[in-house]
């Protein structure tokens, strides 16, 4: 067992712009202070509001051993539940989405409604009072139509991160999106190295063929700045401004959600994330024509959005154990978009459902090789800016969640 002295000791330990030692990926004793503290305790992307339309319509997402029940109230609210009766603590909810009037326990029948009060529970003591027994509340914000949850008891404040990027959620009309397509990918290995993997794109040009064509990302910095003057000359007349916040927010306000926004050139000829380049689908929000680039957006540890100029592409890595996590990938278009019309399902996917398997086979094999008794940590490229900020955020958080147990 791993002792709280000892993983202060690690964390004590790590040198400054290398990559993790081998326990934070293998120790489930750390794997479980992180589900408490970094993970479960942040705001993670749930869904889009547009996929609850209807009184009754619900959603469930879970994170580890968290599971919440998002549903569509009859006074037409949205609400956040625990997915956990009150009675012996037995899932609530089995399907992954549907519309219900009521939310039956299948164990033993205790029927809660819309607003999680408890309505009815066969058999039970006279002294047994319903009105102390109703689902518990897990904390949800709303920003723009993008529905986050925490499972913490504080979780930080979304209100610098929602003012912040007023604008950019407004130019690309994020609230009138709708979820075009959903697909879950398993991936056998550690949550951070899938995280780790997404932040850096050191990795594109020989894992990514499809994509490096087209993203200027996978080109140093200095390469990428020199890249960027074609879009910038379209922005404005194209309806998109030159905004940028970047991942270091994360650490930047104490008590506030870490995000971070930026727009990035693509290759020239290319409007947007497609096989051939070419758009796929109506403009987004404000936007008006292509200025040849794509925006990314990130929130918390493990909820990131890419936005081209006619659709999102929103992503998040939920831990399952300590060696398995998923990627949740949503397609999001303009929500007057019609399929078979407007755009083409498949077409739509094509990109980041490719990208998204190679990386899963990048992951594997990369957790593969930590699990490795010659394993050593490594030092981070200049490419891999983004991924070591993440790093020093988590290894900041880390220090304060052993702090607290400690005092606890």
């Amino acid at each position: 067992m791993t002792s709280t002295a000892h993983i202060k000791n690690l964390l004590e330990q790590q040198q400054e712009g290398w990559s993790l030692d081998q326990e934070f990926y293998t120790s489930q004793d750390i794997y479980r202070l992180e589900m408490d503290q970094v993970v479960t305790g942040n705001w993670i992307f749930a869904g889009h509001t547009s996929q609850l339309p209807e009184q009754g319509d619900y959603i469930v997402f879970t994170v580890a051993k968290e599971s919440a029940i998002i549903v569509r109230t009859q006074n037409n609210e949205l609400k956040a539940f625990a997915n956990v009766c009150r009675h012996r603590g037995s899932r609530i909810c089995l399907d992954k989405a549907g519309n219900n009037k009521k939310f039956s326990c299948p164990y033993h029948g205790w029927i809660y409604d819309l607003d999680g009060n408890l309505t009815a529970a066969r058999a039970m003591n006279e002294s047994f009072n319903k009105d102390d027994f109703g689902l518990h509340s897990v904390a949800m914000e709303i920003l723009h139509g993008l529905i986050f949850i925490s499972f913490g008891d504080n979780p930080p404040s979304m209100k610098h991160a929602a003012e912040t990027l007023e604008e950019p959620f407004k130019m690309f009309g994020f609230k009138n999106l709708k979820v075009a397509a959903q697909k879950t990918y398993p991936i056998a290995a550690n949550w951070k190295l899938a995280v780790e993997n997404y932040m850096e794109c050191y990795h594109c040009a020989p894992a990514h063929p499809e994509y490096a064509k087209m993203h200027t990302l996978m080109l140093d910095r200095k390469r990428r700045d020199r890249v960027q003057d074609h879009m910038l000359g379209k922005m404005e007349s194209c309806g998109l401004k030159d905004i940028c916040h970047e991942f270091e927010d994360l650490e930047a306000k104490a008590g506030s959600q870490g995000f971070g926004y930026s727009r990035t050139a693509l290759f020239e000829g290319y409007e947007t994330g497609s096989r051939d380049g070419k758009g796929i689908a109506p403009f987004l929000g404000e936007i008006t024509g292509y200025d040849g680039g794509a925006s990314d957006f990130s929130f918390g540890p493990v909820s990131f959005f890419l936005a081209y100029s006619d659709h999102v592409v929103g992503y998040v890595f939920t831990p399952v154990s300590q060696q398995q996590c998923e990627c949740k990938i949503y397609w999001l278009v303009r929500k007057d978009a019609v399929e078979g019309k407007d755009y083409d399902k498949a077409e739509l996917m094509w990109l980041w459902d490719i990208t998204t398997y190679a990386d899963e086979r990048i992951i594997v094999d990369n957790q593969a090789g930590v699990n490795s008794r010659h394993y050593q940590s490594g030092p981070f490229s200049e490419m891999e800016r983004t991924e070591k900020n993440f790093i020093n955020w988590y290894l900041a958080t880390m220090k304060n969640a052993v702090q607290s147990a400690s005092a606890g």
